[in-house]
This record gives structure tokens, C-alpha cells and sequence, in this order.
């Protein structure tokens, strides 16, 4: 074998690796994008159409957000922000208040319906999908190491 052919070689194997990483990329994005629907978040929270306000409970789980913040942090503008936080607020999830350190202000936070709604919603996100059953625990075992070399070196 030539050093041209061996190059050559080479080149065909990262080509053929590259291929199978973009295939097997393309499985987990559609798996992660299916499961759990945003239908199945939705109906947990009773919230109705939109994933903004699916969104916008799991961003105020961690704790009460200006408006201005909540609209950063769902990626939407402060009008429709405040389209999701009144849709919320009739659901009786979440609740304004007045900014302790900014009366002129208020926070959104979640009621203690807006926090039991969310801990559903975080449960279902925690629970694989039911396609995992069909792997025995050796195989989870390597699927968990692959992953974590990949995460690692990302």
C-alpha cells in the first residue's frame, strides 16, 4: 500500500465515521424532540396551546422573574410575555408581586398550584422514553459511557 492509498483510506473512513455521527445524531435530536410531546407538558400543566407558557413555569421554578427577565429567558418579546403570564395567572399558576427590592416592580412567581404543576411537568422530562425498556442493563450501561464520552468532549 502507498502512503497516497493509506491517506486516501483514511479519508474514506472519517468520511463514512462523519456519516454515521450525522445519522446517529439525527435519531437522538428526533427522540429528544418527540419525547415527552409538548402536548403531554401541556395538558400536565393545563396551560393550552403555546410552549411559551411551558416554558415560562419551568423558568420560574428556579424563582420569581421580573417580566422583562421571563421574556429574556423564554426568548419572546414583553408583549407576548405578558399574553403568557396573564393566560398563567387566569390558570392560577403563577401570581405578580410586588419586587421587594423595587416596589415600582412586579415578579412573577408561581403559586403553590403554578410549583405542584411544575413538579409534574419535571417528573414526565425525568421519565425516559418507554423505547429504553427494550435495552437490557448492559446495554444501558454502554449507551450511558458512550454518552458520557461524547457529552465529555463536546
Amino acid at each position: 500500500m502507498t502512503v497516497q492509498s493509506k491517506a486516501g483510506d483514511d479519508r474514506d473512513d472519517q468520511r463514512v465515521a462523519n456519516d454515521q455521527a450525522v445519522r446517529v445524531w439525527a435519531v437522538m435530536r428526533d427522540l429528544t424532540a418527540r419525547y415527552p410531546s409538548t402536548a403531554e407538558l401541556r395538558a400536565a400543566l393545563d396551560v393550552g396551546r403555546g410552549s411559551g407558557r411551558v416554558k415560562a413555569v419551568l423558568r420560574l421554578a428556579a424563582g420569581p422573574l421580573s417580566l422583562s427577565e421571563l421574556a429574556d429567558a423564554v426568548s419572546v418579546d414583553a408583549p407576548y410575555a405578558t399574553l403568557i403570564v396573564d393566560s398563567l395567572e387566569e390558570r392560577g399558576l403563577v401570581e405578580r408581586r410586588p419586587d421587594p427590592a423595587d416596589r415600582r416592580r412586579k415578579l412573577v412567581a408561581l403559586t403553590e398550584h403554578g410549583k405542584a404543576a411544575t413538579e409534574r411537568v419535571i417528573a414526565i422530562e425525568h421519565e425516559p422514553p418507554p423505547g429504553f425498556a427494550v435495552l437490557t442493563a448492559a446495554e444501558l450501561d454502554v449507551l450511558g459511557q458512550l454518552l458520557n464520552r461524547v457529552a465529555a468532549s463536546s
